[in-house]
């Protein structure tokens, strides 16, 4: 993950100081890119130990529609808890846009079902994307997360916004578009996370693995990270790990925490940051 660690270094060479909307305050850049190779291992930092069942079953949270804490929380996931309501609702988020995408007449879109379908029957198309930005839906930035739940809009506005996929050679690659980006601590999951949604669209449609792109929009450091980031520039990388799929359910909607197995991933110590609220 050499590519990754080469933003962080730019961003402390070349950002420039910004304010924000928590009121921390970053050091960014804006519009960056870079490429992995799944062939290569998969992609879970060795500079600093991730968690690789909240990276998960988020995902798997996302694809089943979710937008309650409650079942993360039951599956030892805490990564959301800031921005939910008391009863543990964060408004119509990812899984919402994702799965129920609001359409004409009342129905509801499944952009994950077409997704699907097109890797299967269309692999050529340049149409294979969903996103997340449902501009009706974005949260008033001058109230708090769980006002904005609460009027019916969403906690916080998605940062990884627009997944697309490509074919080509029997292999399956993907881009996103991530539109504000906290490399420190969000980037590395983000990554993670679409290696993992590749490797589940891939084997539901029976294709090899191509790589993954990742482009950012607002790369940013938060002040407060900053020590820890030059402390994570410090560590060599190791070898990457592998991750094997155990299991093939019936649809994408079937994976379970459980059915991933992580093979040699021997990352140095956590790195503890604050998230910034």
């Amino acid at each position: 993950m050499k590519p990754y660690l080469a933003l962080l270094q730019d961003i402390l060479d070349n950002g420039v100081a910004k304010s924000d909307r928590t009121g921390t305050g970053t050091m960014s850049v804006f519009g960056r890119q870079f490429r992995h190779k799944l062939s290569d291992g998969f992609p879970l930092l060795t500079t600093k130990k991730l968690h690789l069942k909240s990276i998960i079953n988020e995902l798997i949270w996302f694809l089943n529609g979710d937008t309650n804490i409650g079942w993360l929380n039951d599956n030892g996931v805490s990564i959301w808890d800031e921005w939910a309501t008391e009863q543990g609702d964060l408004g119509p988020i990812y899984g919402a846009q994702w799965t129920a995408w609001p359409g004409r007449e009342g129905k509801f879109i499944n952009q994950i079902d077409y997704v699907v379908d097109s890797l299967k029957n269309r692999p050529n198309s340049r149409r294979i994307l969903f996103h997340a930005w449902n501009v009706d839906y974005l949260p008033d930035e001058t109230i708090s997360p769980q006002a904005n739940v609460k009027a019916g809009r969403m906690a916080l506005p998605p940062c990884h916004l627009l997944y697309q996929f490509y074919v080509a050679n029997g292999e399956l690659s993907s881009q996103l578009m991530i539109r504000s980006s906290d490399t420190f601590l969000g980037l590395p999951y983000n990554t993670a996370s679409l290696a993992v949604l590749t490797m589940m669209l891939a084997q539901q449609a029976n294709l090899g693995l191509g790589e993954i792109i990742i482009c950012t929009g607002d790369s940013h450091i938060y002040n407060n990270h900053l020590n820890q980031v030059k402390t994570q520039l410090k560590r060599e990388p190791k070898n990457l790990p592998k991750l094997e799929i155990l299991r093939r359910p019936e649809s994408i909607y079937g994976y379970r925490f459980e059915d991933f197995h992580l093979l040699d991933y021997d990352p140095y110590p956590n790195i503890s940051a604050p998230i910034a609220v």
